[in-house]
């Protein structure tokens, strides 16, 4: 039976129906997602997959319309899709909110493509999270308390059957060096560049770029970041972006740029975010991990991938056991590589060369050079023999103790024995090696050994030596080694000569140096910045910072540009001959070319400022150096504060410890130190005191010389119930030992011995010299007075509690008890020592009399 359609007009309000209710039903599913937290909004993907597709399915009248839709869930089934792609296939859903993670906000916009108005802060790493981190994962227990030794990492070799071919393995990634040079790389590195200012636009800039990038070109710029934390956020940013998707080699090349910065968190996220998107981790990126966590000193949690990877499913092989023997060796762990190189062997995992020479280099650093050379005597009976690398290794460990005849003999075992004839390549690492321990001497012996071998030594080997020479001094032996350069045809390079005019900078000879810029143009060798850098430098130091700073003036005649380095130079020059103005003019064109003082020449400015009472002027250089984007710190602040307070202008410090708080600059307790104990001699303890609840209040820990000033300051005064009570709120932030020692003895400094007395009890609660030193102040202060009974007490309250009062003031004290009529108290005291011991025979004979 043939149904027959509906005439059109039903057919139409059928499909105008179920639009209306498709509208109706994602406004209310819209509706309901609003109100719930973002972090629900993922709760559960595949289901929210299946509403999303339901609700969408009810609009489409034709397959066109539901093109779109379809294609953003295809990966989804092949396993491939993340909720990002949830998030970006329907401009509907974009307006459902945003998704922070730290510094970086998804908002979308109506162009396709989610906006990302972000803030590449350097600084913020921990901040940067992938989208999944809030579940649970197998990586998170690399860094869990239930292991107790690393000694179970040992275990993963257990799961290795010798016959498993790892899928998806990479060798080692080289960029090559024209992508680094790309147009569209280039442009990409400079939108990062310039993160501080990101807008809109700049970022669809770089989203359109970024999907024209090939994974060797993204590598490349990852490369190029000089911040590993801003190429890890760039990584993070690129994963979340709509139609682009990492290779795997971008991954493995992120993992390799984190392991070389110690940033084990960011490698372990990457290595989730791979697990998560369906890629298979090779042995090789779990050791990029091992190395991570090695770097950083946290061995345990290294060895602990070794377990992840078993748990993962990924069989061992012999890279990932060479990380393990190498991360052992560099934690000072030798004994516990060579049983991981037993387990290997148990396995029937062959070590090769690379294994050896670890342990080799582990020997080494343990100064067992004779089980290294044991260890390379037995490699060709385990069907290993020793490579150039191996005799290196040991070489480099004899030419640090200087034990040249030693190289020697090693150089002919390494021909007798293993068959390998010493090279140009061996005698340049030779010669590396003593320069870099300062052997000059031996290393130029080599040199000649080497050209008796008609072995070329390259101009590297000639430099080394010559910049040992001129180091030390010599610069006539380093000028003849210069000529022998020549003789040989190895022309000397910039940094030959820019030793040499180094050298001659060292040892005043500042015009010959200024000759010899002059010999390198006319050689053809044009002086770097480096070179100009030494002249500088050099005439800094003989107090002509002013020629100096002209010859920085005219470097672009003589086409050379200046570095931060220079730049320092120079303002330390000037600041040393009390050439302030010039110190910060200069200053202010360093920062105009681009380069900004450290904190500390800040500091060195401010700080001569302030002595010559200029502090206005210092506040003012401090200001515009934090406008300017200076790293300015709290060091300067309180440097400036300290200035203020020694001209006794104490509302512009207290105005400006004020002022710090809106900067993000929070005080510590030097800072709070320094106007405490300004006010304290202006007599305003109100005020000192508010300041030092203020700060016990921020949590800023006092310091020994916080206390030091606070005990003075009360005892000066009187108020010592006041003090107490401060003390005991101190206390309870920092301990500090010395506090009621400090409070007795400013006490008996000031005369106010009875409240000295009565704090005696809380200093003899513990028996040490300390408390003994302190009870001697205040039995000096007692006889001092005439008091000699109080003295007398206070002895015997130290034996009491085991302490042994001094004799020789002790006998002060008796003698002023006899005069006093006191005997009894006298032979008391005197009886005491006799029975302790501690009285010599001449000194009892005394006593008896």
């Amino acid at each position: 039976m043939r149904l027959r359609r509906p005439p059109m007009n039903i057919r139409r309000s059928l499909i105008s129906s179920n639009v209306v209710l498709a509208l109706m039903a994602l406004r209310l599913k819209l509706q309901i997602l609003a109100c719930r937290p973002i972090s629900h909004f993922y709760a559960d993907p595949l289901r929210f997959i299946g509403q999303h597709t339901y609700l969408f399915s009810l609009s489409s009248t034709n397959p066109s319309s539901n093109s779109y839709s379809s294609t953003s869930f295809t990966n989804q089934n092949e396993g491939e899709s993340n909720c990002c792609n949830i998030h970006d296939s329907h401009d509907g859903l974009r307006k459902i909110g945003s998704e922070d993670y730290g510094e970086l906000s998804i908002i979308g916009n109506s162009n396709g493509d989610s906006d990302i108005h972000q803030n590449f802060d350097a600084h913020c790493l921990d901040k940067v999270e992938t989208r999944d981190d809030d579940h649970d994962d197998n990586i998170d227990e690399i860094e869990g308390e239930n292991e107790s030794d690393d000694n179970n990492g040992f275990l993963v070799l257990s799961s290795f059957h010798g016959n498993h071919k790892q899928s998806q393995d990479i060798g080692m990634i080289e960029v090559d060096e024209c992508e680094f040079r790309h147009p569209l790389v280039r442009e990409v590195c400079r939108l990062i560049s310039l993160r501080s200012s990101w807008n809109p636009k700049l970022e669809g800039e770089l989203r359109h770029l970024l999907r024209g990038l090939k994974p060797q070109q993204v590598c490349a710029v990852l490369h190029s970041q000089a911040d590993e934390r801003v190429a890890l956020q760039f990584f993070y940013w690129a994963d979340r972006q709509w139609r682009y998707r990492h290779d795997i080699i971008v991954y493995y090349v992120m993992l390799d740029i984190l392991s070389k910065a110690k940033l084990y968190k960011g490698a372990k996220r990457v290595l989730r975010l791979m697990t998560r998107r369906g890629i298979k981790c090779s042995p090789k990126a779990y050791g990029y991990l091992m190395v991570c966590y090695s770097r950083a000193g946290m061995l345990r949690n290294s060895m602990r991938v070794l377990t992840l990877m078993q748990k993962a499913g990924v069989e061992p092989d012999l890279s990932i056991c060479n990380t393990a023997i190498y991360v052992l060796v560099k934690g000072k762990k030798l004994e516990k590589a060579l049983r991981f190189l037993e387990q290997m062997y148990l396995m029937g995992l062959k070590p090769n060369v690379v294994t050896y020479n670890c342990l080799i280099k582990g020997y080494c650093d343990v100064d067992r050079i004779g089980d290294a050379l044991e260890l390379i005597a037995e490699m060709p009976s385990k069907g290993c023999s020793p490579d150039k690398v191996s005799y290196y290794t040991v070489m480099g460990f004899l030419c640090r103790e200087k034990k040249i005849k030693e190289v020697k003999e090693l150089m002919r075992n390494m021909v007798k024995n293993s068959k390998l004839t010493p090279d140009q390549v061996t005698y340049n690492t030779l010669i590396h090696m003593l320069v870099k321990h300062g052997h000059g001497d031996e290393a130029l012996g080599f040199l000649r050994e080497a050209e008796e071998k008609s072995f070329r030594v390259d101009k590297v080997g000639y430099s080394a030596i010559v910049d040992s020479f001129c180091k030390k001094g010599r610069i006539d032996e380093a000028n003849e080694l210069v000529n022998d350069m020549f003789s040989q045809g190895c022309l000397p390079d910039v940094v030959t000569y820019t030793a040499i005019v180094d050298g001659l900078c060292r040892i005043g000879k500042l015009d010959e140096a200024k000759k010899m810029l002059q010999q390198m143009y006319k050689q053809g060798c044009k002086p770097n910045t480096i070179t100009y850098t030494a002249l500088l430098n050099g005439l800094c130091r003989d107090g002509k910072s002013l020629e100096a700073r002209d010859m920085i003036n005219t470097s672009e005649e003589d086409w050379w540009t200046p570095n931060s380095i220079t730049y320092s130079a120079v303002i330390h020059g000037l600041h040393r001959e009390r050439k302030l103005s010039d110190a910060c003019d200069l200053v202010w064109e360093m920062v105009n070319k681009g380069f900004f003082p450290t904190s500390s020449e800040i500091n060195l400015l401010i700080q001569s400022l302030c002595l010559e009472g200029k502090t206005i002027e210092a506040k003012k250089f401090m200001e515009e150096c934090l406008s300017k984007g200076c790293a300015v710190s709290v060091i300067n602040f309180t440097t400036v504060i300290r200035g203020f307070c020694q001209i006794d202008d104490l509302e512009a410090a207290l105005s400006l410890l004020d002022d710090m708080n809106l900067v993000n600059k929070h005080p510590d307790a030097v800072t709070y130190t320094t106007v405490i104990d300004a006010l304290g001699k202006k007599g305003r303890m109100e005020e000192a005191t508010e300041l030092i609840m203020n700060m016990l209040s921020k949590g800023v820990v006092p310091t020994p010389v916080t206390y030091r000033i606070v005990i003075h300051r009360y005892c000066q005064i009187g108020k010592v119930d006041d003090l107490l009570k401060l003390l005991d709120m101190m206390l309870a932030r920092q301990e500090f030992r010395r506090a009621y020692n400090l409070v007795i003895e400013k006490l008996c400094t000031f005369g106010n011995l009875e409240e000295a007395d009565k704090l005696l009890g809380k200093v003899l609660r513990t028996a040490s010299k300390i408390d003994a030193n302190t009870c001697h102040v205040l039995i000096g202060s007692y006889l001092n007075k005439g008091i000699s009974l109080s003295a007398y007490k206070v002895a015997c309250r130290m034996f009491s509690r085991n302490l042994i009062p001094n004799l020789k003031l002790c006998e002060k004290v008796s003698k002023r008890l006899i005069l006093e009529g006191k005997l009894v108290e006298a032979d008391s005291l005197m009886l005491r020592f006799v029975e302790r011991g501690c009285a010599t025979p001449k000194d009892e004979v005394y006593f008896q009399s």
